[in-house]
């Protein structure tokens, strides 16, 4: 087995991980990650499969959890009822009435709200250079997950901010600072959400907190804990990745010169689609191994983690014909760009539909839209964005 020995924080990887991704696939394709410090992933059959495989998980092992740091208190405990850190059965039991209430029918029923949403931005744009990113990517998803749940739409900016504090931790390079405002984060929206959901129990609405209120099967409903729990996930899982996919797609079209045909009805689809797998918002997963895995030149022993490297997986040659070049015309096949197995991300469709509305949308009002300058990406490996996106109509 080799090893990779880069830091993710290397300035040239942070703005193209692509060329080293390439080099690891040759090499491994599963490495040990020094820098990292777990074995990783970087082809497309072993991140599949991987992501499916039940002898992998999210949840620490029983006999390896510590005892939880009295500074993330506050934070850990949203995470013990959040089904994107547990495994069955009680990640089957609460991904079963988290998908009662968070239907299709409820996510298709949000099409005019993102358009309506949209239209006001764009109406705003300025005529100088501005960054896209605050101006429309952040703001579309997260006021939709506001609307989603029905809690005051005038809230953004706090869910906004406690969002950002939160999966801060997730980043490499966390510190304690980092630890500090998300465990504050943490506590600011749980008083919140206690208050609320307790609000909504003696006054339901057609929203999606009432409808996880309501939610029950085989005479099971979620707990305040677990109901709390989700609709942080939700915000936190919901609205991040998309503010990020809008930021790097809309760089990507326009860099590549894509004519608008690519976002017509019959094609808006599939662009999306090539856009999540040739840069995707999120490169890693992270799992547990529950037992010993061999993975051909590599074992991965009970208890260890690996990194599922999603973005290396999308611009697999072995799946994918001339990987590093973007074709919004490209014959649709499966991408991990959402995970997969147990936990495919739950908002998957919601993400989907906001970016296809919100892309036309935007070079339907802005046909001209180019960048000023070249676009850098953030330090913020595992996620995959940019620092900002200045634009001018």
């Amino acid at each position: 087995m080799k090893t990779l020995c880069l830091s993710p924080r290397d300035p040239g990887f942070v703005q193209n991980p692509y060329a080293v991704y390439a080099r690891a696939r040759a090499d491994g394709p599963v490495l040990f990650w020094q820098d990292y410090g777990m074995l990783a992933a970087f082809d497309a059959a072993t991140v599949h499969a991987l992501l499916r495989d039940r002898r992998l998980g999210r949840e620490v092992p029983s006999d390896q959890r510590q005892p939880t740091p009295a500074h993330m208190a506050d934070f850990y405990a949203l995470e013990t009822h959040s089904m994107l850190e547990l495994e069955p059965p009680s990640h089957t039991r609460l991904r079963g009435l988290v998908l009662r209430a968070f239907t299709s029918r409820r996510i298709a029923g949000l099409a005019p709200e993102i358009e309506k949403i949209a239209a006001e931005l764009l109406a705003r744009f300025p005529r100088d250079p501005f960054d896209l990113i605050p101006a429309f990517c952040t703001q579309l998803p997260v006021r939709i997950i506001a609307r989603l749940l029905g809690v005051p739409e005038n809230m953004w900016p706090d869910l906004l901010r406690w969002s950002n504090d939160m999966v801060a931790v997730y980043q490499v390079g966390r510190s304690r600072v980092t630890e500090d405002a998300a465990n504050a984060a943490a506590a600011e929206f749980t008083t919140f959400l206690q208050g609320y959901v307790e609000h909504r129990r003696h006054d339901p609405r057609d929203d999606l907190i009432t409808q996880l209120i309501m939610a029950e099967k085989n005479g099971q409903k979620l707990s305040t804990d677990e109901l709390i729990g989700t609709c942080v996930l939700l915000l936190n899982a919901g609205h991040e990745a998309t503010v990020h996919a809008l930021g790097n797609g809309v760089a990507c079209l326009m860099s590549n010169h894509t004519p608008l045909a690519a976002l017509a009805p019959d094609a808006i689809n599939a662009t999306v689609e090539e856009i999540l797998r040739y840069d995707p918002p999120l490169h890693v997963f992270e799992r547990y191994a529950y037992e010993d895995i061999d993975l051909g030149d590599a074992t991965l022993k009970r208890g260890d983690k690996i990194a599922l490297v999603l973005g290396a997986a999308g611009r697999d040659p072995a799946v994918y014909d001339h990987p590093d070049r973007f074709d919004p015309a490209r014959p649709a096949s499966a991408h991990a760009a959402f995970g997969g197995g147990l936990h495919f991300c739950v908002g998957a469709p919601l993400a989907r539909l906001e970016m296809q509305i919100a892309l036309r949308a935007l070079f339907d009002h802005a046909p001209t839209l180019r960048l000023v300058g070249k676009p850098r990406f953030a330090d913020a490996y595992h996620f995959h964005r940019f620092e900002r996106l200045i634009v001018q109509v």
